[in-house]
């Protein structure tokens, strides 16, 4: 059974899911999954403490389990993403090269943008090789934000 609740933040509304043991969502606006039970449980607040804690620049780690469903390639890309340390960024390139496959940064950049959990799976890390803010679920502006949040706070 999936559960999720809708949360204000700093970046606007979003809704985190769970599904009993782990995060497994985390999307922007009013986005209504099917088959979500709307309750607040334990486990969400949890993970809204700690998204509130990260946009307060109060918290570098999250401390959750998650849960992100999607194909072998999909899984390495947002594993990769793990990586990337608080306040810093790398390419679509740079995270092809990662998982050993260098010619593959427009497939990551697919894998990116079918990232389920966004913020906890820090997908907003990753730019375009010339430096430039390239896609974001949230859109650009909430990609600006969140990465100019963790370079004060690094």
């Amino acid at each position: 059974m999936n559960y999720g609740y809708y949360y204000e933040t700093l970046v606007g509304k979003i809704v985190i899911v769970e599904n009993g043991s782990a995060i497994t969502h985390l999307c922007y606006g009013d986005i209504l999954l099917e088959g979500l039970n709307i309750i607040e449980t334990p486990l969400l607040k949890k993970a809204n403490l700690q998204i509130q804690e990260y946009l307060s620049g109060k918290r570098k780690v999250f401390d959750l389990i998650i849960n992100p469903q999607g194909t072998e390639f999909q899984k390495k890309v947002w594993k990769a993403l793990q990586e990337i340390p608080y306040g810093n960024t790398c390419s679509y390139k740079e995270i092809a090269k990662t998982i050993s496959n260098e010619k593959a940064y427009r497939a990551v950049g697919m894998a990116n943008n079918k990232n389920p959990i966004a913020i906890f799976n820090p997908c907003h890390r990753v730019i375009g090789a010339s430096g430039k803010l390239v896609g974001y679920a949230g859109g650009l502006n909430v990609k600006q934000v969140l990465l100019e949040l963790e370079r004060r706070n690094s």
